[in-house]
């Protein structure tokens, strides 16, 4: 462990040449999820920890982007993000980062808080629940899809992965429209509690961890009108700053690709909202030279030490392209 932190030390000294790695996350699962068996649980996400911890210097989030832009920031500088706001960074995510003294920034999309829940999952336990053997869509707005069998867990994986393609670059109406459509069919009523409430965001503050905004609804803000991006950016940001009683400084572009997910207009509006970095899902390491509200984040899905570290080296030698 001593040969891959002497590198990462090489790979970004300290001072004006340093590059810092942002992690992203999503959910950390309590145990294996048997449709998404790649997903970080508990126990990797442990691991994870413990490996960071030992190779990098672990920042919070608004101090490390200070410091990278004054051109302080430590040799091998790390900070950790989620993204979205599930009721398992709470409930696993925290007990495991405070084992290890780490701090981690949570970006939030607000309207799914008590008792909401985002689209994709929608159709991920609707069809996770579902008992029939295929799945009926004609006759439905999404009748295209037509009858896709789910009879066991690899069609269950298959039917996901088509219906969430389908779905994720509709209108936000349009998707409302076909993921009831899908809920409808399956024959289910998904859980309503997928997603943090107020007191668990309240509490993760309380533990020292840092809250950032990402929109209310998590639409695919290139495809909305400068107006209603706007609006959601906006919203997250008041209800974020109303609950925690702060200023929510950090942003996070839903999906994150820039040209494809968020443009250059959306860029302008974060900025003129007043938050004071933002960040891609870009993989590359981030430099004092990175724009401010385009910053990269990347994590490597490798479950052994050694792939992991090597894939964080490689991260350090891409450029970014935002």
């Amino acid at each position: 462990m001593n040969m891959i932190r002497s590198t990462f030390g090489g790979l970004s000294p300290n001072g004006a040449r340093a590059k810092l790695h942002v992690l992203i996350f999503h959910r950390v699962r309590a145990i294996p999820d048997p449709l998404f068996p790649d997903e970080i649980e508990a126990q990797q996400f442990d691991r994870l920890c413990t490996w960071v911890k030992h190779w990098f210097n672990v920042l919070p989030l608004d101090q490390a982007v200070a410091l990278m832009h004054s051109g302080a920031l430590p040799a091998r500088a790390l900070a950790i993000s989620f993204d979205d706001g599930y009721a398992d960074n709470h409930e696993i995510a925290l007990p495991i980062l405070q084992h290890h003294g780490l701090k981690a920034t949570f970006f939030i999309a607000t309207a799914f808080l008590n008792g909401g829940r985002m689209w994709n999952d929608s159709v991920i336990e609707a069809i996770r629940m579902c008992k029939a053997p295929v799945l009926d869509l004609t006759g439905t707005v999404a009748a295209s899809l037509g009858v896709m069998a789910i009879e066991d867990l690899p069609a269950k994986q298959a039917a996901i992965g088509r219906l969430i393609g389908a779905i994720k670059y509709l209108t936000p109406q349009e998707r409302t429209e076909w993921v009831s459509a899908i809920v409808l069919a399956a024959g289910n009523q998904p859980p309503i509690n997928l997603m943090m409430n107020t007191e668990q965001i309240i509490a993760l503050q309380n533990a020292g961890m840092q809250i950032g905004a990402h929109t209310a609804n998590h639409p695919i803000l290139a495809r909305l009108s400068r107006s209603r991006a706007r609006q959601e950016i906006a919203e997250s940001k008041q209800v974020l700053e109303a609950m925690l009683g702060r200023k929510i400084d950090l942003f996070a572009y839903p999906n994150g690709k820039p040209g494809v997910d968020y443009l250059a207009e959306t860029v302008e509006l974060v900025r003129e909202l007043g938050f004071a970095a933002a960040f891609t899902t870009v993989a590359a390491a981030n430099t004092a030279a990175s724009d401010p509200f385009q910053l990269a984040r990347y994590t490597p899905w490798e479950r052994t030490r050694f792939r992991f570290g090597i894939k964080l080296m490689r991260n350090y030698l891409r450029r970014e392209n935002n």
